[in-house]
């Protein structure tokens, strides 16, 4: 068993992150060499100093208004979480850290995403936070889904009802 309570951990964490929108807050959750790795456009930082530039330049508080974590699952370790969420929000402003150079469009996004947490005492060491770029570039409209294989919010509806079809992308699954 964790000597300390993750979740709250965690859960204290994002909360300095998107409610509270507290850089020094948030820095105060990590050890003194923390790192973040947003792992499709390698965004984030590694240390105290680059990884507090991220949060206050790039990160925390320039999110758009109406950005919202959604949990979907979550399943804790003796010193690791993994936290399974949807993430909404609309393309208002510049969202650098997961869009780097490209301009707000004013649509919506809709995209699951898994956060992997390591904890060493009562603070976080890394996150590792994954999610699928292409689907996230079609809802902006900036890459176009035809003849690709890739989708766009349907994943986040998908995580969600798992009712929805399935293999829609793959032209052999259809009934003949």
């Amino acid at each position: 068993m964790a000597d300390h309570d993750l979740v709250a951990l965690w859960e204290a964490h994002c909360r300095y992150e998107f409610e509270t929108r507290d850089v020094n807050a948030t820095m105060a959750t990590m050890v003194e060499q923390p790192y973040v790795n947003h792992i499709p456009t390698m965004t984030g930082g590694v240390g105290q100093a680059d990884l507090r530039r991220f949060y206050s330049n790039h990160f925390i508080g320039v999110n758009p208004p109406d950005f919202a974590l959604h949990p979907v699952s979550r399943t804790v370790g003796a010193d690791r979480l993994v936290d399974e969420f949807i993430v909404s929000f609309t393309h208002t402003s510049e969202v650098d850290w997961m869009l780097p150079g490209i301009a707000p469009t004013g649509r919506a996004v809709s995209i699951p995403m898994i956060a992997i947490v390591q904890f060493q005492g009562d603070k976080l060491v890394h996150e590792h936070i994954y999610w699928d770029q292409a689907s996230v570039l079609v809802q902006i409209g900036l890459l176009d889904p035809r003849g690709l294989p890739v989708t766009g919010a349907e994943q986040a509806q998908k995580v969600l009802d798992k009712t929805l079809p399935s293999n829609t992308l793959m032209a052999g699954s259809r009934r003949r």
